[in-house]
């Protein structure tokens, strides 16, 4: 039994893609659960499965939050070897170590998994149907994390958007 009196341990999150969108807001957002190990490129490349590996067994955290990806949707079908590196084996090797640390997993995917083709907003179970190399590759990354057994979270976003970084907010609009 517990003391009630005794604060529970802080989590030690490891977060990917400190500089993206997302990962940029994270920082901020994780800061009140734990302590966050927050990486980019530069600290990690996740092109590279031994360094994903390496990050992840030096930092040893109880959570892992990955929203970085190659996310240059149309760019992606001309580095195709890129896009798999970073949206399918990335995610599976953060997957296969945190089955091994029995940390949770909280992975960043796409709507680009579906093909845009149902009416009305689309449900988690329903069938995917990639249409590009982002879309595909992504998917790829999902199913892997089901596969690794380990405890996970899978968010398909949308249309991300913030103050820090390039998105369509910023872009001139009918020009």
């Amino acid at each position: 039994m517990t003391n009630p009196q005794s604060p529970l341990p802080t989590p030690r999150i490891l977060l990917t893609g400190k500089n993206g969108q997302v990962g940029f807001e994270l920082q901020r957002s994780l800061a009140v659960l734990g302590e966050v190990v927050a990486v980019d490129r530069d600290d990690c490349d996740l092109s590279n499965p031994d360094a994903i590996r390496d990050l992840v067994q030096r930092i040893r955290p109880d959570i892992i939050v990955n929203p970085a990806a190659h996310t240059a949707v149309d760019k992606a079908e001309s580095e195709v070897e890129l896009a798999t590196l970073l949206n399918t084996t990335a995610p599976q090797v953060f997957a296969d170590e945190a089955a091994k640390l029995g940390a949770l997993l909280v992975h960043y995917s796409t709507d680009y998994v579906f093909d845009g083709r149902k009416d009305g907003a689309y449900l988690e179970d329903d069938v995917t149907n990639p249409q590009s190399v982002y879309g595909k590759t992504k998917l790829a990354g999902e199913d892997a994390i089901r596969a690794s057994g380990c405890q996970h979270l899978i968010f398909r976003t949308s249309w991300v958007f913030g103050a820090h970084g390039a998105n369509f907010l910023k872009k001139p609009c009918c020009a």
